[in-house]
């Protein structure tokens, strides 16, 4: 029996399904470390708690409770950003399989990242370390408004600022401060269309590919908590994808990255190039792994954790349909007081729909990008599904109070 650790600080729906996918391998006794007990029906054998489960001598001290109890360990894992770090300092120390904290940091640290991929000759944002006013002066002198403020170790688009004027970089590098001890990234601000891409890879073959589109993209719904967004899984990865598969390839190789999920988010510029944003060690959050599963008719979560604990996959799978997941959000405060455009919705797209989650009335509003909920919905043509989601998120409608 392999024992695997999986480290989910917090209750998550999302962060529950994965661990489910590694609870029904074939021998694998899962023990979750949290931070709070989990609620009914966890996926778990057993649960360690600690006070902290980001800090790594918390999660060593946690997984050492777990080998003296079960005898040995297997592997430690988790899907949240923030966590990946750690997780390999983890692994590490008992000499466990899986990402090395030098790779999980090249992951993690966006300004070594791009480092990195600019030195393998690959396309992505310019940028700079910055840590005080004149640096980012520096910086726009070099290449113009808008530039976009981030925290170097960030996940998506958390903690981003676009800024467009001398005002606003100013008015930020006073929220921010900045410093040698807490520096920010400087990021040009890329142009074009968002999408990302998405792999699993096994000891250091990749075995899987996807693409999706953002509509819009992440920083502009970041920045619009009232917009309905949506993300569409094409049903087959077209010969104009071709140049940004083969970039995200090279990326992957260029970071080093052995077995595990891959998540690149690029641009397609306006002159047609590609520019990579940004690329992290994880699997996308998002509902993707789940649309990637009703595309592909296979479970996705399954994949992933066959790759970790086997180092094997079960594919090629065929692509058999388009995705499309709208997500839901509205403009206001407080708590849902009234959904509407639900019946219309679903006289017209209901057929389509294979999962959803309606905002709940009465439920506080979501500060979470994705939202107060999400549809997903699934047919054999792409225009079909885009048509779908766009009236989805064009009917639906959330009123707060």
């Amino acid at each position: 029996m392999r024992t695997v650790v999986f480290v989910v600080p917090y209750a998550a729906e999302a962060s529950f399904r994965f661990a489910k996918a590694f609870a029904e391998i074939k021998g694998v006794r899962l023990i979750g470390l949290m931070q709070k007990a989990p609620p009914a029906g966890h996926p778990f054998a057993g649960v360690v708690k600690v006070a902290d489960a980001f800090d790594p001598q918390q999660i060593i001290e946690g997984a050492e409770k777990i080998r003296k109890k079960f005898g040995g360990l297997h592997q430690i894992i988790g899907v949240l950003e923030p966590l990946q770090v750690p997780l390999a300092q983890a692994r590490k120390h008992f000499g466990l399989p899986g990402t090395d904290p030098k790779t999980a940091d090249l992951f993690r640290d966006k300004a070594r990242m791009k480092d990195a991929l600019r030195a393998a000759g690959l396309p992505c944002a310019r940028h700079k370390v910055i840590t005080s006013l004149a640096d980012a002066l520096s910086f726009v002198k070099q290449v113009g408004f808008p530039i976009v403020l981030k925290p170097p170790a960030g996940a998506g688009c958390k903690a981003t600022w676009r800024i467009n004027s001398l005002d606003e970089l100013n008015g930020a590098i006073h929220a921010v401060r900045p410093s040698v001890q807490d520096p920010t990234l400087a990021e040009e601000f890329l142009r074009g269309r968002e999408f990302c891409f998405d792999t699993i890879t096994v000891k250091g073959k990749i075995c899987f590919e996807n693409v999706s589109r953002y509509y819009p993209g992440p920083l502009e719904v970041t920045e619009n908590p009232w917009i309905q967004w949506a993300v569409v899984q094409p049903r087959a990865l077209t010969p104009d994808l071709d140049d940004a598969r083969a970039i995200g390839r090279k990326a992957i190789k260029a970071l080093g990255l052995g077995t595990g999920f891959t998540h690149m988010e690029w641009f397609r510029r306006d002159d047609g190039s590609v520019a990579i944003g940004e690329i992290a060690a994880r699997p996308p959050g998002a509902n993707f792994v789940e649309m990637m599963g009703f595309g592909h008719d296979f479970d996705m979560y399954r994949a992933w954790a066959r790759a970790i604990t086997d180092h094997a996959f079960d594919g090629p799978f065929e692509r058999k349909f388009a995705v499309g997941c709208a997500y839901l959000r509205g403009i206001g405060r407080g708590r849902v007081r009234r959904v509407t455009g639900v019946a219309e919705a679903n006289r017209r797209v209901g057929s389509l729909v294979k999962r959803s989650k309606l905002p709940r009335v009465g439920a506080m509003k979501s500060d979470h990008y994705e939202g107060d909920g999400y549809i997903i919905v699934r047919h054999e043509e792409t225009d079909v599904v885009n048509a779908a989601v766009t009236h989805l998120i064009e009917t639906i409608k959330i009123e707060y109070a």
